[in-house]
C-alpha cells in the first residue's frame, strides 16, 4: 500500500521537544519533495518545513526557523522533523506531505498539544 504515515505527535509543555516522523511505504521518499504542515484549530493549514528531492535544500516558515529541523533517513524511508523549544502556538495537527510529478500523498496527521 502506497502511503504515508506520521508518528511522534503527543502532549509536551512548552520549552520541551518532540520529534515526529513521515514513514513512506509502497515508494522511495529520498526521491520526493517532503514538507510538513500543520493546521490549529480554526486557522488555515500553513507550511512549517519543506525539504527539497533535488539539492536537499530545506525551506522553513519563519515562526519555527531555529527551532525545527526537517530532514532524512534513506535507510529507514523516512521524513523527520524535529521541534525544539516548543511553543503554545505550535499547537495543531501536523501534515507530512510527499510530492513527485504526478504522484501526492497525505498523511492522516498526528496532533501536537503544547501546553503547561
Amino acid at each position: 500500500q502506497v502511503q504515508v504515515v506520521e508518528s511522534g505527535g503527543g502532549p509536551v509543555q512548552p520549552g520541551g521537544s518532540l520529534r515526529l516522523s513521515c514513514a513512506a511505504s509502497g515508494f522511495t521518499i529520498s526521491i520526493y519533495a517532503v514538507t510538513w504542515y500543520r493546521q490549529a484549530p480554526g486557522k488555515e493549514r500553513e507550511l512549517v518545513a519543506a525539504l527539497s528531492n533535488t539539492d536537499g535544500n530545506t525551506n522553513y516558515a519563519d515562526s519555527v526557523k531555529g527551532r525545527f529541523t526537517i530532514s532524512r533517513d534513506r535507510a529507514r524511508n523516512t521524513v523527520y522533523l524535529q521541534m525544539n523549544s516548543l511553543k503554545a502556538e505550535d499547537t495543531a495537527v501536523y501534515y507530512c506531505n510527499a510530492r513527485h510529478f504526478l504522484n501526492n500523498y497525505w498523511g492522516q496527521g498526528t496532533q501536537v498539544t503544547v501546553s503547561s
